[in-house]
């Protein structure tokens, strides 16, 4: 099994068995266990993987950190871990690591909940933590960019000597991606102005930044949009191919192919771009990894952590016709006539609200629980 597959398995029961979860030790035992075992440490060597481990140092004398990683008997990772139903957000959490961080040579300290991983370093001072972490996984939300940047903490790929650069480039990566998705919505007169100043040949003043606003805004949107589209028409061109033919021995085409290809649910190319300016939209809002979509007959559904009880919008479009309807608090559509795609943009408010809609009904559930 590939490792990408290894750590959907335990997703696949976190997803499954989270509720059931009452204390810290199942969140260990059930998650976060079997996921340090797939990364390649022996979670039965406390030499490898030394449990509540205790440094005698000055500033954490007599206290435990739920995990400390050895390579080549010296402490590389350590791990702090809490209930799967507790926030990682308070500052609280993070203190323990800190000190430990501070008082030993490990480069790298995680805090986690089994779900979220929060990874941290020294980008800012020498052996002090940064405030935020360089790398974030969300086991609900994995996808091939994740695990790959996962997989360079396993056993087999981790080198000390780079780990520190490894985390700078995770984090500056995160942060530019961030700056990125500001710059799609909310472009600042900076990076107005270095576009307007590459096609408009007159003085760069206000009134010609804010001309050039809705321009590059658009022409931002329209490229990417356009990138999107020759990549999943490249996909569902090499898919096409490799659609196998019914063909009776005597006959071209059958009755029976007919009918599998009028039964199929086809995916287009404008509703998956459809869907990715729905995930630029919300992606301030929510890990955008839990924005996932479901095609079916009727509609092209995006939801939240892949469930249709918890659907944001449903997309239906067709060669006469382009239409989005957002669910209301009470799971009723309002539908909405679109011309084209960017029309998506101007829905934004009622989207980020169902969404927020969604994310408080889901903590009040678990909070009741």
């Amino acid at each position: 099994m590939d490792f990408i597959d290894e750590i959907k398995v335990i997703a696949q029961t976190i997803e499954k068995i989270q509720n059931q979860i009452q204390n810290e030790q199942a969140t260990k035992t059930a998650f976060i266990m079997p996921l340090l075992k797939v990364l390649g440490y022996d979670v039965f060597n406390p030499m490898e993987v030394h449990p509540e481990f205790t440094a005698d140092l000055p500033g954490i004398k007599g206290e435990k950190v739920d995990y400390a990683i050895f390579i080549d008997e010296k402490p590389v990772i350590f791990i702090e871990c809490k209930h799967c139903k507790e926030d990682l957000d308070k500052a609280k959490h993070s203190s323990q690591l800190r000190r430990y961080f501070q008082a030993t040579e490990a480069k790298i300290g995680i805090l986690t909940n089994g779900i979220i991983y929060l990874f941290y370093t020294d980008t800012e001072k020498p052996n002090i933590m940064d405030d935020k972490p360089f790398f974030e996984l969300n086991m609900l939300g994995i996808n091939e960019s994740s695990v790959n940047e996962l997989k360079r903490f396993s056993k087999s790929k981790i080198n000390q000597s780079e780990l520190s650069d490894v985390a700078k480039n995770l984090l500056y990566t995160k942060e530019i991606k961030r700056l990125m998705a500001e710059q799609l919505t909310n472009p600042s007169p900076e990076f107005i102005k270095f576009f307007a100043s590459q096609v408009y040949s007159g003085k760069i003043m206000n009134s010609v930044i804010e001309k050039f606003s809705d321009i590059v805004q658009k022409s931002l949107r329209e490229f990417i949009n356009e990138r999107i589209t020759e990549r999943l028409q490249s996909a569902i061109d090499v898919t096409t191919e490799g659609l196998p033919s019914i063909v009776d021995s005597h006959l071209n085409v059958t009755e029976e192919t007919e009918k599998i290809v009028a039964d199929a649910i086809v995916t287009t190319s404008d509703e998956l771009e459809g869907f990715y300016i729905i995930k630029s939209i919300l992606r301030q809002d929510v890990n955008i990894e839990r924005i996932q979509c479901k095609d079916t007959k009727s509609y092209f559904g995006v939801n939240l952590d892949g469930k249709v009880t918890k659907t944001i919008c449903r997309i239906r479009f067709s060669e006469m016709k382009k239409s989005i309807a957002i669910l209301d608090d009470e799971g009723k559509e309002t539908k909405k006539d679109i011309a084209n795609l960017d029309e998506i943009y101007e829905f934004a408010p009622l989207l980020i609200g169902r969404l927020k809609f969604l994310l408080q009904n889901q903590n009040t559930k678990e909070s009741e629980g």
